[in-house]
């Protein structure tokens, strides 16, 4: 305390040390395996990682790279769009290179508002959103998606809107519940929109982990183009997380917005690792359907063992995680239930109930990923069996 007022700024108030660094760190702590974080625990493609030993080796990012990104990343990304859904991008004004989806998201929404606007976002969400949103001074207004099946309930959404809200912030395929929009959602989504002059901020980092349905970024409906910033990110494709290497494509008068606000928080990263991504996004189709259909099979293994071990299993159609619901066990707190797994049967997973602004519409649920090995996973299921016992 200085001068009796709190050191943490009023915005701030309330977030603490993340779930997943807390849960991560119970993992460590109890020698458990974590099924919480998602990260993967191995790696992508080793001519990517070669890729990046070899631009480090030749003194390529070694030192500051421009700041909106190498060319050919910009390049490589444009021509992905493109490859994959028909978008025509400039790669010198219209995309954007960041650290990580998560520096996108916080420079969008520090670039887009103004104190007091508001966002409508779905929950549960990503922690880092309403951290975002609060630094930017937003009000955050919750759009709750429901279980089993955590649809969007579009007349919630056009009930939401109000001349204070400025900016739709989505995600789809949806994490933590895996759900994908779909086409007939995204262009009623696209119609409030344009109908009440919002912009848009999408998060597309499971763009290629999609299981049933498929990804249409909205940027490519139509009266979309100039108000939407489509975020994505080489962490979660690739299984290089560390790299932290996103990036914004948009409207060039959007991605100048954006980049006012990014070239305050790191500037640059990543150097050496951009060229790798570059190199990666070039990888041929069968690379990211044979991971698609990895990630489904891993998807299917560890959601059979979870419903052997009596959790009610929510399917996703996307990402790399399962919601489940633990009322079945006789439980209803979903952050006291994971901070007694490990204990239980040396397994760490994630309270959903820490994505809503009102635990009670997720409080029995539970987040397990499945980018982990097979291994890994057979052993988490079968310590996960000691709950039905």
């Amino acid at each position: 305390m200085t001068q009796g007022r709190p050191l943490l700024n009023r915005r701030l108030a309330g977030f603490g040390t993340t779930i997943f660094a807390e849960m991560s760190a119970l993992a460590v702590r109890t020698g458990s395996i974590n099924l919480g974080q998602g990260f993967p625990d191995t790696d992508g493609p080793e001519e990517i990682r070669e890729a990046a030993v070899r631009a480090l080796r030749d003194g390529r990012g070694n030192q500051y790279p421009p700041g909106p990104g190498v060319p050919e990343l910009r390049t490589a990304i444009a021509d992905h769009q493109r490859r994959r859904y028909g978008l025509s991008l400039d790669p010198d004004t219209e995309v954007l290179v960041t650290a990580g989806a998560t520096e996108a998201i916080a420079a969008a929404m520090l670039a887009l508002l103004e104190p007091g606007d508001e966002v409508i976002a779905f929950e549960p969400f990503y922690d880092s959103y309403a951290a975002c949103i609060a630094m930017a001074g937003g009000v955050r207004v919750p759009l709750t998606l429901r279980a089993p099946d955590f649809r969007p309930d579009l007349d919630a959404l056009r009930d939401a809107i109000t001349p204070r809200t400025r900016l739709l912030l989505l995600n789809s395929p949806h994490n933590p519940t895996g759900m994908v929009l779909t086409r007939e959602e995204l262009t009623t989504i696209a119609g409030l929109a344009v109908e009440h002059d919002l912009l848009v901020v999408t998060d597309e980092v499971y763009e290629h982990l999609v299981f049933e349905g498929e990804h249409i970024p909205l940027i490519s409906l139509p009266g979309m183009r100039e108000r939407t910033v489509s975020i994505s990110s080489a962490g979660k494709t690739f299984s290089y997380t560390g790299w932290k290497v996103g990036w914004v494509v948009a409207a060039a008068p959007l991605v100048a917005a954006v980049r006012t606000a990014k070239q305050y928080l790191t500037y640059v990263s990543a150097g050496p690792f951009q060229y790798a991504v570059a190199e990666a996004l070039r990888l041929p189709d069968a690379y990211f359907d044979n991971f698609r259909a990895d990630l489904r099979r891993k998807r299917d293994l560890l959601g059979d063992g979870l419903r052997v071990a009596g959790f009610e299993v929510h399917q996703p159609q996307g990402t790399y995680f399962i919601t489940t619901d633990i009322t079945r066990f006789g439980e209803k707190d979903a952050y006291a239930f994971c901070r007694v797994l490990p204990e239980r049967c040396g397994v760490v997973a994630v309270p959903n109930s820490v994505f809503y602004d009102d635990p009670e519409a997720g409080r029995a649920q539970v987040r397990f990923t499945f980018c982990k090995k097979d291994e890994v996973l057979h052993e988490a299921v079968g310590r996960l069996r000691r709950l039905a016992s």
